[in-house]
């Protein structure tokens, strides 16, 4: 059972960095009327079993190919990060959208890190993948790749469930890729989502995000 767990959610890494190629996980952003800002609050709890717990706080602003992002806990413990990125979609039905970013990190960890957010959304299919690249300025055996990907399918407008997977150094894992499920519910401007993640081992990781756009 462990061994399909495992092999589900490589396909799916693999199946979302073929998308990037053209955490915390990356929240639909609305897309602002012209001239004017959108913004999303959100916040993810991380319940992890034989390590410290943690909150990562996050707030992106976008406005029309603009964006901004702030974080903390995210990279590392103790340890805020400051974004820009460029936003960029094509397509109606199959829609893409590409943010390439650069970031600062300080904190516990301190590093510059390019990064990137890629969605592809078919009917009410979402394929999504989020990652950087850590170069760590203190300490180069630091440096490190983080990623968050998500395969969401909502039949509702106010339900989605899918398959997730990261790759983090936030907190010890027994495995390098995480495969994970999630289940979550949207009503109005508010999205609350449970993800699982080291699906079908002894002792998961549960975490808890609730978003708010604005």
């Amino acid at each position: 059972m462990k061994s399909r767990f495992h092999i589900l959610g490589l396909v799916l890494f693999h199946a979302a960095h073929l998308c990037a190629q053209s955490g915390r996980p990356p929240v639909p952003r609305p897309k602002p009327a012209h001239n004017q800002w959108s913004f999303v609050a959100s916040g993810y709890g991380s319940i992890v079993p034989n390590d410290q717990s943690y909150f990562t706080p996050m707030f992106t602003a976008d406005r029309r190919w603009l964006h901004l992002e702030a974080r903390y806990n995210y990279e590392d413990q103790q340890t805020a990060s400051l974004w820009a990125g460029y936003n960029w979609r094509v397509g109606d039905k199959l829609l893409l959208e590409v943010t390439p970013m650069f970031g600062v990190v300080f904190g516990n960890t301190t590093a510059v890190a390019p990064g990137y957010e890629v969605s592809l959304t078919w009917k009410r299919f979402n394929l999504s993948t989020q990652g950087e690249y850590i170069d760590n300025t203190n300490d180069r055996t630091g440096n490190f790749f983080y990623s968050w990907n998500e395969l969401v399918y909502s039949p509702t407008d106010w339900f989605h469930a899918g398959l997730a997977m990261q790759h983090t150094r936030a907190y010890q894992s027994p495995v390098d890729l995480q495969p994970g499920a999630s289940v979550g519910f949207t009503r109005g401007r508010w999205d609350f989502t449970t993800y699982v993640f080291n699906v079908g081992l002894d002792q998961p990781t549960v975490v808890l995000g609730l978003a708010y756009s604005f």
